[in-house]
């Protein structure tokens, strides 16, 4: 019997959950990034956290982030080079309330006096 599976914190929801090709219409369903491959992306790629560092504000293990980043560059990848939609949805993740004392995530906007996050 497995583990039950554990919820991934993200900060925030993206700004905008759904990508199109240009041009033609897309020939194919769209392909789904869960919000938790998101932000593993965000913060990876955009932010440069290791994966050891985004494991840890994401409350979960190094090889769980791998496994969600490994995961989330496949779908991009198959959105660009197939030329499909790419839409934000779904997935195993805890939005940040921010009642926490600490996020963890070194710098959470909502937990920040001036209201401004170093990392943006």
């Amino acid at each position: 019997m497995s583990r039950p599976r554990k919820c991934r914190k993200v900060c925030r929801m993206p700004v905008i959950n759904e990508f199109l090709p240009a041009g033609e219409k897309p020939c194919g369903d769209a392909v789904i990034l869960t919000v938790d491959e998101y932000e593993a992306l965000r913060l990876i790629d955009k932010q440069d956290f290791s994966q050891e560092e985004c494991g840890a504000y994401m409350n979960v293990a190094r090889t769980t982030v791998q496994m969600i980043y490994n995961s989330a560059r496949k779908k991009v990848a198959s959105a660009i080079v197939d030329g499909l939609p790419l839409r934000i949805e779904g997935g195993d993740y805890q939005l940040c309330d921010g009642s926490e004392d600490s996020c963890g995530c070194g710098g959470c906007r909502r937990h920040r006096c001036d209201g401004e996050d170093p990392r943006e």
